[in-house]
């Protein structure tokens, strides 16, 4: 019988067809399906929905004779017209829905994840020897670097040190608009993209499907040859002025040195092997430094690679977690993206870059959007499907441990050892953001206070009992006894409700 192998959208690169033990038959015949049914399920970014299916297109259309591309209503549906009843293979889905689906299927046979590092049997082993149950992502991180000899000189790591973040947390150049770095990599639309953007018009006009924010031009990579082309632009050209500016925002310059690649590698578009390795190529030729190299190896090796380990580890039981109680549903004017109802420039300015393009960076992500949803108590199921949405790299198991574990601090401590969250002296301290905004960062009461400072003030009084204990918060929850004016400040916070900043 002719063997079948099933392709998601989010498995277009080549590591996904490479055959052996744990891969698909040499000769098998592929499978991609187009489910209408995702895009009924949540209103997706425009954007985003544009990505992938010009991505997945893209794909079949590389393929050629060797793919059978089936548009259907459901994944069950389009795999029943596409192979019968044959017997398929699949690479583990990278969400628990998309497992429960193909486990659920006669005759699919689920072959072992790619498009990571670590094999899931590795890390259980990992895990399963940690003392305590303490999962720190530092040690994983080194773990994985000696495991995969990567920025490794012998047993020692290259440059000295295993951490390179002190020197990665530079603000903005004072009175700087720009980094001025070169360009990144920006595709060409092409027929593919056009046949896209009808057919997303057609079924919102239907009013099968609704979306959220702007579609167009396409700017990150839907085929591998764009991806490979971003990855080696990134390395030669912004690599180097990466690290220092990592945590930095500047309104003018959304991306900064950003590599802008992180929804090529959830696409499968490139693997994380390549990206590592070549980065570390460019610092043992003497083309970027070691804190720069090491910061973004971070990114893959260390923190995507933990993310997706936990989003398994920690089991379905996680998404349900809210332990400080958070219910209050997302406000209108966030989840039509709308930036031109907020007065507050820094979240103004985010939510712009959102709605224009489904992407910002990972500092105004925790530190802007996920600080205040967390600073208002929003519900943290609520705040992570939002993120999920809304971004064009944005998955379930990239979303649930970054959004409901770091930024709302949903597990109570699981994942990191203290909530995410700051007022506005740290937004005015790495962006150029306060300056022009009608709000003060050092205010907290007032026409003109900060509602990130006055947010972060009523939100630590409000979860004091559970945070005076915990060592890297109880001095800034003292900090509430010296305030003159709390009384004020929670008044002030309550007449405030979701209304936008």
């Amino acid at each position: 019988m002719t063997a079948h192998h099933w392709l998601f959208g989010d498995q277009l690169g080549p590591h996904f067809l490479t055959p052996g033990p744990d891969g698909p038959d040499h000769d098998a015949h592929l499978v991609m399906i187009e489910a209408r049914s995702v895009f009924r399920r949540r209103r997706f970014h425009r954007a985003k929905a544009h990505l992938l299916l010009s991505a997945m297109r893209h794909r079949a259309a590389e393929l050629g004779d060797r793919v059978r591309y089936v548009r259907a209503d459901t994944y069950r549906e389009g795999l029943r017209e596409a192979v019968g009843s044959a017997p398929v293979t699949v690479h583990h889905p990278t969400s628990r829905a998309a497992l429960r689906l193909v486990k659920s299927l006669d005759g699919v046979r689920v072959l072992p994840a790619r498009g990571f590092l670590v094999p899931h049997e590795d890390f259980r082993a990992w895990a399963g020897g940690r003392q305590g149950g303490r999962l720190r992502q530092e040690d994983f991180y080194r773990w994985v670097r000696r495991g995969n000899d990567l920025l490794m000189n012998g047993d020692e790591p290259a440059g000295g040190r295993w951490n390179h973040d002190h020197d990665n947390r530079e603000p903005p150049p004072k009175g700087a608009r720009t980094l001025d770095a070169p360009a990144p990599y920006r595709p060409r639309e092409n027929d593919v993209d056009d046949e896209v953007r009808h057919d997303l018009d057609r079924w919102e006009r239907s009013g099968e499907v609704s979306f959220v924010g702007r579609d167009g031009p396409r700017l990150f990579p839907a085929s591998r040859r764009e991806a490979r082309d971003a990855l080696r632009r990134f390395v030669s050209l912004r690599l180097a002025g990466f690290g220092p500016h990592e945590d930095a925002m500047l309104a003018d310059d959304p991306v900064l040195s950003h590599s802008l690649l992180s929804s090529s590698l959830n696409l499968g578009l490139l693997d994380p092997r390549e990206c590592v390795d070549l980065a570390e190529e460019a610092w043992r030729r003497g083309d970027a430094p070691i804190n720069s190299v090491e910061g973004f190896v971070r990114q893959i090796a260390g923190w995507r690679e933990y993310v997706w380990q936990l989003y398994w580890h920690f089991g379905e039981e996680y998404r349900r977690r809210n332990a400080l109680g958070h219910r209050a549903p997302l406000p209108d004017w966030f989840l039509e993206l709308d930036p031109e109802a907020v007065t507050a420039r820094c979240l103004s300015t985010v939510l712009t870059q959102v709605r224009d393009s489904g992407w910002t960076h990972h500092i105004p992500r925790l530190m802007l959007l996920g600080s205040h949803a967390l600073q208002r108590g929003w519900d943290p199921a609520a705040v992570t499907d939002w993120f999920h949405r809304s971004f064009v790299d944005g998955y379930d198991w990239v979303m649930l441990p970054n959004v409901l574990g770091m930024s709302q601090y949903a597990d109570g401590g699981r994942m990191t050892t203290k909530p995410y969250t700051s007022g506005g002296a740290y937004v005015n301290r790495m962006s150029d953001f306060c300056r022009p905004c009608a709000y003060r960062p050092t205010v907290r009461t007032g026409e003109d206070a900060c509602p990130y400072t006055a947010g972060y003030w009523a939100f630590l009084h409000r979860h004091r009992a559970r945070l005076e204990h915990n060592p890297r918060m109880s001095q800034a929850v003292r900090g509430l006894d010296r305030l003159a004016d709390l009384d004020e400040l929670l008044a002030q916070e309550r007449r405030r409700g979701d209304g936008p900043p």
